[in-house]
């Protein structure tokens, strides 16, 4: 990643792997994790799951507990991102449009702004209701901040490949996944984290819930991986926040060393 000024090369990133769980109120949940943020100390980049305030399984209250993105959820994440003075993606919520609702990520930086939303492109279909009650995101959305190009995918988007490759076209350099993978497919989660970063040389900081609801056990596993595809620090079946220091100039020199990307003919 290119240097940017007065942000050095090594990077603070949290990964927070949150309990979802029948019973607790949308406003109790958001009040928990914005306790959360206050204790992560000094860091540059939080990543939050997919629909975490709402709970990805909980469809039946998608329309009741959907909300704008200049709504409280996204309100609240912003006022923490300024506190915290780090880029926060504020997981993905239940995006109240003109045409429907959709599944959307937000990304604020260290003053609070917004500066970039996604919409899920790839609904989930299988064991799901997503592809009936949401519409899908049609945009390749690639953030460029002083941490560096941010692409911004969800959950079964890491299972389409071609999506990250036009993250690339687009100057990728570290993939943020807001997830709420279930049980039982957790070798094709950990590989699929892996394996992204590797194949597109880049950083990839996932956040998957942990906790059962509507009787589906999400299977936590949030990873933070180097452009190597080593994973640097993963989460296991309990709430927990990863972190890890990055440096953001790795990126680069795996492409220097080691061809593929420039390699690529399709």
């Amino acid at each position: 990643m290119q240097s940017r000024k007065g942000v050095g090369a090594v990077i603070k990133v949290a990964s927070i792997q949150l309990q979802i769980a029948d019973g607790e109120s949308k406003k109790d949940r958001v009040a928990r994790v914005e306790r959360i943020i206050d204790g992560l100390g000094e860091v540059d980049l939080i990543v939050l799951p997919e629909i975490w305030n709402v709970g990805y399984f909980s469809f039946e209250a998608y329309e009741d507990e959907s909300e704008t993105l200049d709504g409280e959820t996204s309100s609240r994440m912003a006022a923490k991102a300024q506190m915290k003075g780090a880029y926060l993606l504020a997981g993905s919520i239940v995006e109240k449009a003109k045409d429907g609702l959709y599944n959307t990520s937000a990304l604020f930086d260290r003053k609070g702004q917004l500066v970039a939303t996604y919409r899920k492109i790839h609904l989930f279909g299988y064991g799901s209701a997503e592809t009936r009650v949401l519409r899908p995101g049609r945009e390749v959305v690639v953030a460029n901040t002083e941490l560096g190009n941010l692409g911004l995918s969800t959950c079964y988007d890491l299972r389409f490949p071609e999506l990250y490759r036009q993250m690339i076209d687009k100057g990728a350099e570290l993939f943020l996944v807001a997830s709420a993978w279930p049980y039982p497919r957790l070798e094709h989660w950990k590989t699929l984290n892996v394996v992204r970063a590797f194949e597109n040389e880049s950083f990839l900081i996932s956040s998957n819930c942990v906790g059962v609801t509507r009787g589906k056990q999400f299977l936590g596993h949030s990873a933070i991986v180097d452009p190597w595809g080593t994973v640097i620090a993963s989460g296991g079946d309990f709430e927990c926040v990863l972190k890890a220091e990055i440096d953001r100039e790795m990126v680069g020199r795996v492409r220097a060393e080691f061809p593929p990307l420039r390699d690529r003919v399709l």
